[in-house]
């Protein structure tokens, strides 16, 4: 296991999402959820130059379509660089 308890018992999937907003709201971010991170994490990626089929093994998506959904953050990002620094944009 990879998250336990102090009594070496497997955190349930609920305790995790508990903790994890617990963490949030102490660090005054505010609302947050494993998705939140999950999705965050794959942005990252990518905005890093990670490759999509390595995102999609990660993430451990069965079809790479539904890993293409991170793309757009960063479609959009090249997007925002491109008119804010290209001399003829």
């Amino acid at each position: 296991r990879l998250f336990v308890e102090p009594g070496g018992h497997a955190l349930s999937r609920q305790k995790i999402w508990l903790v994890i907003k617990d963490y949030g709201r102490q660090a005054g971010i505010g609302y947050i959820t494993p998705h939140l991170l999950r999705h965050s994490f794959a942005t990252v990626l990518l905005e890093h130059g990670a490759d999509l089929r390595s995102v999609q093994l990660l993430l451990g998506h069965a079809d790479i379509g539904t890993t293409q959904i991170y793309t757009h953050v960063t479609d959009d990002q090249v997007r925002a660089s491109y008119r804010k620094f290209h001399p003829r944009s």
